[in-house]
């Protein structure tokens, strides 16, 4: 997820206290990088995604709503492949800027099928890619945007 869904979220459900804890908003340690978490914040006050009154960050109807259209659940899958299996596919994958969502959990997925990263949108694994997850891809559509190609060999590294 993205650092603006991160910081609208967490705005969303912000319920602030201090004294008495329940912080969260800046209570909580915040774990990314702290120049880039205040550059997206006055980015979201600038765009007016949130604001700022005297005790806290709030967000905006407008921020609500951004957050609800962007925001997905999509679908985890379990490996099916043998931990060491033999890497004979190459998914090579571009997906747009405004799609980070799908390029973030289709990530993640590869990690957990025990695929390598060779570059960021080019990976190496083992194959073949199981039907219901090309299926989603499919219904999702991303199947668009993602090329595979068996190798000969095995790949190691």
């Amino acid at each position: 997820m993205s650092l603006i869904l991160d910081i609208l979220e967490e705005a969303w459900n912000t319920t602030l206290n201090y004294k008495g804890v329940t912080v969260n908003l800046f209570g909580v340690p915040y774990q990314k990088n702290k120049r880039s978490f205040q550059s997206t914040l006055y980015h979201l006050k600038k765009t007016g995604l949130i604001i700022k009154n005297k005790e806290a960050w709030k967000i905006t109807d407008a921020g609500k709503k951004y957050l609800t259209e962007h925001k997905t659940n999509l679908q985890k899958f379990k490996s099916p492949f043998k931990k060491g299996s033999p890497r004979k596919l190459i998914l090579m994958f571009d997906i747009p800027e405004h799609q980070r969502i799908y390029r973030d959990w289709l990530r993640k997925q590869l990690k957990e099928y025990d695929f390598k990263m060779i570059q960021q949108s080019v990976w190496v694994g083992p194959s073949p890619l199981p039907n219901e997850f090309k299926l989603y891809m499919r219904k999702i559509g991303l199947h668009k945007l993602i090329k595979t190609f068996n190798l000969a060999k095995e790949y190691r590294k």
